[in-house]
């Protein structure tokens, strides 16, 4: 008895669609008339849709099903696709390089957003909208600040540090009062609500029983 093991095989290109899908394809290349080609392309086609549900939640996912069924069939599988026959060497394309962002972030707790926003009211001509912009920005730094940190900082670093990156350009009156922007752990956070909680069920109780009075005062008379 002869057994036939995967590693003589020809290698499984999809193991999603199982090795009968690849021998339907290549039952289907070895047609003689085209019509029947088409005609076995699409149940093989309606075949793989069923075997992977989930495509049917990705966009074009027909699309992608015939991209299979040619790459299966190693490019070589003459029938009417409704989409255009991909190629072997549009398999290998590599995607364009991105390059990485080579400007320095001369306060790194601060980030980019606080740089690209500086240069944006440092070209604000307007005095009136400018002032507020840079106190906008004064604000959000410290909220960046504490975030990042984990403590409190004061207004006069805060100033100093936008006058350093605005080359001077932008400035607060030292004797301005910035929000205060305050960390809170998460545990303080669930006491509050676990505190609020408390206080609105003995309202609810409260509010019942005086209910239950008034109800029993009005059985009396």
């Amino acid at each position: 008895m002869e057994f036939n093991y995967n590693s003589t095989r020809p290698r499984l290109l999809y193991s999603e669609y199982g090795r009968n899908i690849q021998n339907m394809v290549k039952f289907i290349k070895e047609l003689p008339d085209k019509e029947d080609r088409n005609k076995h392309a699409q149940a093989v086609i309606d075949l793989m849709g069923f075997l992977n549900p989930h495509l049917r939640d990705v966009a074009d996912f027909k699309h992608k099903l015939w991209d299979h069924l040619f790459i299966i069939a190693d490019f070589d599988l003459d029938v009417d696709s409704p989409y255009p026959i991909p190629s072997r060497e549009s398999l290998h394309t590599k995607p364009e390089r991105i390059g990485y962002p080579s400007n320095r972030i001369r306060f790194k707790h601060y980030g980019k957003t606080v740089e690209i926003m500086i240069a944006k009211a440092r070209q604000i001509e307007d005095p009136e909208a400018r002032a507020a912009m840079t106190a906008s920005i004064a604000n959000f730094m410290k909220m960046a600040y504490v975030t990042w940190n984990k403590d409190l900082v004061s207004d006069e670093t805060i100033i100093s540090d936008l006058r350093n990156l605005s080359n001077g350009e932008l400035e607060i009156s030292e004797h301005i009062n910035l929000n205060r922007v305050e960390v809170r752990p998460v545990s303080t956070l669930n006491n509050n609500n676990k505190n609020r909680n408390q206080h609105k069920q003995r309202n609810n109780n409260t509010n019942n029983s005086n209910k239950k009075k008034n109800n029993n005062n009005g059985k009396r008379y």
